[in-house]
């Protein structure tokens, strides 16, 4: 991850003492921390409130993050980020998880340029699994994006972090108040479109991410909002060229029927077959 270079010395639920500001998105920052009871490094989430809601809705906005953050705390799989406690300090609620030594793969291609195709079966195999794992438990991702991909130093080891909007089966989740939040270049048309969303949802959004991985450039970015949100749901989809023999898998994943969509398991199919053949 990298570092901004903010630093805050504030001990978090006795134990965890924050000390760098890693990043900062719409729904918090990230700090590196110390966990002193156990003398190690994690990186610490804290939630961000909003002034506009009173006490009822801001509590009831805890309890949801909690909830949901609880159960990403369950998943178990090498490629998704390990939570190790969600505790409440003022109020607020600090999600604190493994701290990976490494950037996103945003900054990876921001900083290298895009990864070539094998580089890219890689990464979708990773996060195919990862998606998968949680879908099974009945979590769905719904930001799916390069900056939401981190890639371990010396490893290589790619991670799918920042649930911070997940969706749990059964509960009414923290964005169902009326406001959008996600990545629009990323979200699928069913989600633009206001209608109830499943895990095939997340598969879109990681078709969307390996052609930005592939080319450097997500297949639906324009200059403003509503151009983003036509691209999605109306626009022809251009796939990227340098996706070569990926380009089934990306063109299955990028079906805006999802009844139609490439599923995970024949993507990781296909991923696997030109891993193996090259």
């Amino acid at each position: 991850m990298g570092t901004e270079g903010d630093e805050d010395r504030r001990v978090i639920a006795g134990r965890y003492r924050l000390r760098t500001r890693l990043g900062r998105g719409g729904m918090g920052v990230v700090w590196r921390a110390t966990d002193e009871l156990l003398g190690r490094s994690v990186a610490v989430k804290e939630l961000s409130q909003d002034a506009s809601l009173d006490d009822t809705d801001a509590r009831d906005r805890r309890d949801r993050t909690l909830r949901e953050a609880r159960a990403v705390a369950q998943l178990h799989h090498p490629h998704i980020i390990v939570v190790h406690d969600v505790v409440v300090e003022d109020e607020r609620p600090y999600i604190v998880m493994e701290l990976i030594d490494g950037g996103s793969l945003a900054d990876r291609i921001a900083e290298h340029g895009p990864v070539d195709v094998a580089e890219a079966a890689r990464i979708g195999l990773a996060l195919l699994g990862a998606l998968r794992a949680a879908h099974e438990a009945g979590v769905l991702h719904r930001d799916i994006k390069p900056a939401n991909v981190l890639v371990e130093s010396g490893t290589g080891r790619v991670v799918l972090t920042d649930f911070g909007i997940a969706q749990v089966a059964g509960a009414t989740t923290l964005t169902e108040t009326g406001s959008f939040v996600g990545s629009p270049e990323y979200t699928a048309p069913e989600r633009m479109s206001g209608e109830r969303t499943g895990p095939e949802s997340d598969l879109w959004s990681l078709g969307a991410l390996l052609c930005t991985a592939l080319s450097g450039r997500s297949p639906f970015r324009r200059d403003s909002l509503g151009g983003i949100l036509h691209a999605v749901v109306f626009d022809e989809i251009r796939t990227p060229a340098e996706a070569g023999p990926l380009l089934p898998v990306v063109r299955g994943l990028l079906e805006r029927d999802p009844q139609r969509r490439l599923g995970a398991e024949e993507a990781e199919r296909m991923l696997r077959a030109y891993r193996d053949t090259g």
